[in-house]
């Protein structure tokens, strides 16, 4: 077991970036995944070409500081994104993309939904309900048992509340401290303004 965190405050390194992360699951399909007509459509992506894909993950992601797959090499993104137990989608709305996100089979009966998130042109548009809802129905295939995710306290300040809306039930938290992608260089140093560089 890990030590404990002491109660209180524990100074980060300069260049260091925490966050709290909330992780949730769910044990079956909600009703709510079952609403119809669905506004939005999910298109399966596979083999997607890597400089394509980093570019569609920095749309949904770099203001909520999503770095980990834009620091892997050409071959450890290759290899994750060409297995089998991998699986991309392309959320669509009005024949225009809205979102992106990503399941991984590779421990079953559990699916995680490794990314999900709206563009920023979609924001505010009462799109993430439907998507989610079409999200749910592809991981419940393949005899499912658990749907399970996380998010943090610098991804989008809705998405706790909005996942939870959604049926997810929080089981557990965590606190991740990493490098800052802005300092290395992995993201423009002008990159989510709302949390501060620490040099």
């Amino acid at each position: 077991m890990n030590p404990a965190i002491p109660d209180g405050f524990t100074d980060l390194a300069p260049g260091k970036l925490a966050s709290v992360v909330t992780f949730l699951e769910l044990r079956q399909l909600p009703a709510l995944a079952n609403s119809s007509p669905n506004p939005v459509r999910l298109r399966s992506v596979e083999h997607p070409d890597l400089d394509w894909y980093r570019a569609l993950y920095r749309r949904a992601g770099a203001q909520w500081l999503w770095f980990s797959r834009l620091e892997m090499t050409d071959a450890q993104l290759s290899s994750v994104l060409n297995n089998p137990a991998n699986e991309l989608f392309l959320a669509e709305h009005d024949r225009s993309e809205v979102g992106m996100a990503e399941l991984d089979r590779s421990h079953p009966p559990d699916v995680e939904i490794t990314f999900f998130g709206l563009f920023p042109e979609a924001i505010g548009k009462r799109l993430g309900r439907p998507f989610m809802c079409a999200l749910l129905h592809q991981a419940w295939q393949k005899s499912a048992a658990r749907v399970w995710l996380h998010t943090c306290n610098l991804d989008a300040p809705a998405a706790l509340s909005f996942y939870m809306k959604c049926g997810f039930v929080p089981y557990k938290q965590a606190i991740e401290v990493a490098d800052d992608p802005r300092i290395r260089g992995i993201l423009p140093a002008d990159t989510a303004p709302h949390v501060p560089i620490i040099r």
